[in-house]
């Protein structure tokens, strides 16, 4: 009894001095490393946030090294525990389109005809996100737009790399397309709505679709804060804002090679551009440079660098991140000419500003109707947070009433 229960009290100190390890790097990363702008609004909410979910990603980082469990198993598990009150005003289902499940809501009111409906897709960078972390978010929406809500569990890297996750989003949208009047929606009243990595796919998901004649046509795409672009990551945004929480350059493009590929790697070569082919930046150079950003969104400061050496080892690691499904601004013209209606929200603090931007300029060079949103003091995910009251940023709402109003003025 005495041996175990010192053994016991062995390990209870060693998980304490564990503990305060990550929380002493968290500490000193923080406030080394990280950088708040004065533009932010409640910059301390901001500085919480990251810390949070610096030290979670840590711990998970020494969880996977002990082969316990993936580095992001713990920020899921965090995330889907944060609690979630039962709306009265809505119906709420879980179900399955051909595999994929989907939580589906509805307002209780009785609509004077079928509704509009919205495909959600979570952001997370294909990584963490699900169903229930997104909940609030959905359920906003339904009250505000009076519409009905799809929000798509789709798999997870690493345990189901590209393109499983995207795959997914595209089977449960042309599950609702061909079946929307079963849910009392307008089958040519269809929005689809993505916010982040949930952004990318359903800008990847409307380019898979416009070739189809056999299904309904999306009314419109929503893309919010969305990475969209693998061949620059020096563009001014992710220069400006490389140090602003919670999407820090590095770990943007690490975040995108677990995803892409399901495992981790160094990317300082990537950030610097080694991964690009010559022939290929300059095939793609017309759509993404900083010549195509406007000089306002250059103020904060922006020094143009060369890429580095191209490396064949390094591009035949990352390849496929240059796939339009996975980058859906290298798409073709004659793609992107048939998208829907389009609205762009970006944040000013976010290393992702600048690929909506581009996205902006590639959509309306092909004549696209685009709607843009720009948050100027906003960080990325910032509509994530809504619903969490005090711990809710203005920006959230914000964001929430620039989406809202621009899907009610689709369907007037």
């Amino acid at each position: 009894m005495a041996f175990g229960g010192t053994l016991w009290m062995l390990i209870l100190y060693m998980i304490i001095f564990i503990h305060f390890l990550l929380f002493a790097r968290g500490v000193y990363y923080h406030f080394t490393r990280t950088h708040i702008p004065p533009g932010i609004t409640h910059g301390r909410k901001l500085l919480f946030y990251s810390f949070a979910m610096g030290y979670f990603l840590e711990l998970g980082v020494f969880l996977e090294k002990l082969g316990i469990c993936h580095r992001y198993f713990i920020l899921r598990t965090v995330y889907d525990a944060i609690p979630t009150r039962k709306d009265s005003k809505l119906i709420r289902k879980d179900l399955v389109f051909d595999g994929v499940p989907v939580r589906v809501y509805w307002p209780k009111t009785s609509p004077a005809g079928n509704r509009r409906g919205i495909i959600f897709l979570h952001g997370g960078a294909g990584l963490i996100g699900s169903i229930q972390a997104s909940e609030k978010v959905c359920c906003s929406f339904v009250h505000e737009s009076d519409s009905v809500v799809v929000s798509v569990g789709f798999r997870l890297a690493p345990e189901h790399p590209y393109p499983v996750p995207v795959l997914d989003c595209l089977t449960a949208t042309i599950h609702f397309l061909k079946n929307a009047k079963e849910y009392g929606v307008d089958p040519n009243c269809i929005a689809i709505v993505g916010e982040s990595s949930g952004g990318t796919f359903a800008a990847a998901v409307c380019q898979e679709l416009v070739t189809r004649r056999d299904l309904p046509r999306l009314q419109a795409q929503v893309l919010i804060n969305p990475f969209l672009q693998t061949g620059d990551f020096d563009l001014p945004s992710y220069q400006q804002n490389q140090s602003v929480p919670p999407l820090f350059r590095k770990r943007t493009i690490k975040f995108g090679v677990r995803h892409l590929t399901g495992k981790d790697m160094n990317v300082d070569t990537v950030i610097k551009g080694a991964h690009v082919p010559p022939d290929l930046r300059e095939k793609y150079r017309k759509w993404i440079s900083a010549d195509n950003i406007a000089e306002e969104f250059k103020a904060r400061g922006y020094v143009p660098h060369a890429p580095a050496l191209f490396s064949e080892e390094l591009y035949e690691q990352v390849k496929r991140g240059g796939e339009t499904m996975f980058a859906p601004l290298v798409a073709e013209d004659d793609i992107i000419r048939q998208l829907p209606e389009t609205f762009i929200q970006t944040s000013e603090y976010d290393v992702l500003r600048d690929d909506g931007l581009l996205y902006k300029k590639r959509l309306e060079d092909n004549g696209v109707p685009v709607t843009y949103h720009h948050l100027s003091d906003a960080c990325h995910a910032t509509i994530a947070y809504l619903g969490w009251g005090p711990l809710e940023f203005p920006s959230s709402k914000k964001s929430l009433q620039d989406v809202v109003q621009f899907l009610k003025g689709l369907y007037k």
